[in-house]
């Protein structure tokens, strides 16, 4: 048994998965207590969940369940994260603490990402990625998801970055980690909740074949960064630009009048749309998410059967 074997529990599924050696897919858990409303949580959750199986592949939504890092929840422990409004949002400096104090957290696309490699998993879908905060200029906040893709090898299927980060300065940031960047069957960098930001892309592929070789090539080359394939949500399921572009300077009001800062800004503003959007956020968040599990699936497929042939 290795270290890593002794240090994480996997769930039955995909501890089966792993021993059969069939295709995984890593999923985050911020999105459960952070990035969803309850008790919608727990459904999506599982719903994201289904949607790889369908597509081929094992779901490892990963947590930390009573200092236990645990890669692939069950039922009983997917509801009561789902529940637990005390659940910790865990980067990756967080998991040997919460580990060490038998604590409850959630983790964040960077803390994910660093438990998935352990395990061995080289896909992971999520939502929308962190990156550089709007204020950074004057806070250097920018968030861990930049520092852990930059030395995390594997493939992060995203909706691009959440626009309401300054989503510029973060591409500027991911070039200089040499964090590969490309667009899902998109000419542009999608924004989350919408289909298209205005900042061009340079790689565009068009299906999971292409990702998989551009992954393994990267691989070979020895580059030690992830890749993001960013897909956006499709242009009839974005959210009015209006209503965005509204929600938004309301919402990055409310946080400076607040003092808000840090961490808490990211789950702060997804509140405040969700709670000002009419369930618009809700929807296309879901929408988002649910493509981009599926997607995640092929390309896990398709590395599955590359490396098998």
């Amino acid at each position: 048994m290795s270290d890593t074997d002794t240090l994480i529990a996997f769930g039955d599924e995909v501890q089966d998965a792993r021993t059969e050696g069939r295709p995984i897919v890593a999923l985050e858990s911020t999105i459960i207590t952070h990035g969803l409303p309850r008790p919608q949580n727990a459904t999506i959750a599982r719903a994201v969940e289904q949607r790889v199986r369908d597509a081929g592949a094992t779901p490892a939504t990963i947590a930390i369940v009573d200092g236990r890092i645990q890669v692939g929840l069950d039922p009983d422990e997917l509801d009561r994260l789902a529940s637990d409004e005390d659940a910790r949002k865990a980067s990756v400096r967080d998991i040997a603490v919460l580990a060490h104090l038998g604590r409850t957290g959630s983790t964040t696309v960077a803390a994910t990402a660093h438990i998935a490699r352990l395990a061995g998993i080289d896909v992971f879908a999520t939502g929308g990625i962190g990156g550089v905060h709007r204020d950074a200029a004057q806070t250097w906040d920018e968030s861990a998801d930049l520092a852990a893709l930059a030395r995390i090898s594997m493939i992060v299927v995203s909706s691009g970055i959440k626009s309401i980060l300054d989503v510029g300065a973060t591409l500027e940031k991911l070039e200089t980690l040499g964090v590969g960047v490309c667009g899902y069957g998109a000419h542009k960098v999608p924004g989350f909740y919408l289909s298209e930001l205005d900042y061009p892309l340079d790689v565009v592929i068009d299906n999971p074949q292409q990702a998989a070789a551009l992954f393994r090539l990267r691989r070979t080359l020895g580059d030690p960064a992830a890749l993001l394939v960013f897909q956006p949500v499709p242009i009839d399921q974005q959210m009015s630009v209006d209503l965005h572009d509204h929600v938004l300077a309301e919402g990055l009001q409310y946080i400076a009048d607040r003092g808000i800062s840090g961490k808490d800004v990211t789950p702060q503003l997804l509140s405040y749309f969700r709670t000002h959007t009419d369930g618009e956020s809700l929807r296309v968040n879901t929408a988002l998410i649910l493509n981009n599990a599926a997607l995640a699936a092929q390309i896990a497929v398709q590395l599955h059967e590359d490396t098998s042939s």
